[in-house]
This record gives structure tokens, sequence and C-alpha cells, in this order.
């Protein structure tokens, strides 16, 4: 983003916003890199890890799945407001959602511990990011530069 300052003597200065590499970093690899790891330790997913008792004394048992998609859940909301932002790093931004996808597919097709539904939902999220951030990426150009002639 470039902003610009008029200074004292009258002169306009272009600054420029510095965003570190981790901004582009998508968010999601958090909950897969996770999986894998777990996977690759034989962890089972499917296991209650710990139990709630809610209000009306049911039990809620809490899987390791389950806080992995809770978990990505919330990150896709955060990807998909970083989605909102134009320039160039949005772009390294969506390259690297597809490159996890793809790498997620892959996984998915390929590797026997990633053949479960909790994978398939993180695999389906970063799916979301993908199409969503092309989309609102899309949207809001539109938006900032009219195509055509005003309706």
């Amino acid at each position: 983003m470039v902003t610009m300052e008029p200074e004292p003597e009258g002169r306009v200065v272009h600054k420029r916003e510095r965003r570190s590499w981790m901004a582009a970093v998508p968010l999601l690899v958090i909950p897969v890199l996770a999986y894998v790891t777990f996977a690759g330790a034989g962890a089972d997913f499917g296991t209650s890890r710990f139990t709630v008792t809610l209000p009306s004394l049911g039990l809620w048992q809490i899987a390791l799945g389950d806080i992995l998609l809770a978990v990505g859940l919330g990150l896709l909301f955060f990807e998909i407001v970083k989605a909102t932002r134009t320039g160039g790093a949005s772009v390294v931004d969506h390259a690297f959602s597809m490159m996890v996808f793809v790498a997620c597919l892959i996984l998915f097709l390929i590797w026997d511990r990633a053949a479960t539904s909790t994978f398939f939902l993180l695999m389906l999220m970063s799916m979301i990011d993908v199409i969503a951030g092309f989309s609102v990426t899309i949207s809001a150009a539109r938006r900032d530069y009219s195509v055509g002639p005003p309706a």
C-alpha cells in the first residue's frame, strides 16, 4: 500500500507499507501440518481426548479431529478476511493457498493416513479458501476499478 504524506516544504513523499513474508503464508497450513504430524505419529483422530459435561447433563466427547476442524474453521475466517486486501501481496497469498490445496489433494489421494473425513474436511476448507480468496479479490478489484460502463 502506498501512502502519500506532504512534507513541511510541500513535497509529497511516497511511503510503502512493508509486510512480513509471514503475511503471505496461508493460515490453513497450521491445521494441515498438525494433522500430518499427528497422523505420521500414529494418532487416532476419532478417539475422545476429553469430555465436557453440558448443562443438559449430556456428555460432549471431543476428539483430536474435532479440535483440528474447529481450529481450521477459525483460521478459514481469518483467511477470508485476508483475501479482502488488494495488491501484489494478495496474488502471492492466493498462490500459496492454491499450493496448500493441491498438497492436501495429493495427500488425500495417495497417503492412506490422510484418507479420513477429518482430512477431507481440512482439504475442503483449503479449497474454499482458494475459491473465496479469488472471488473476494475479484469483486474488490471490480469495486476499486470500475469495469465497463456504469449501470
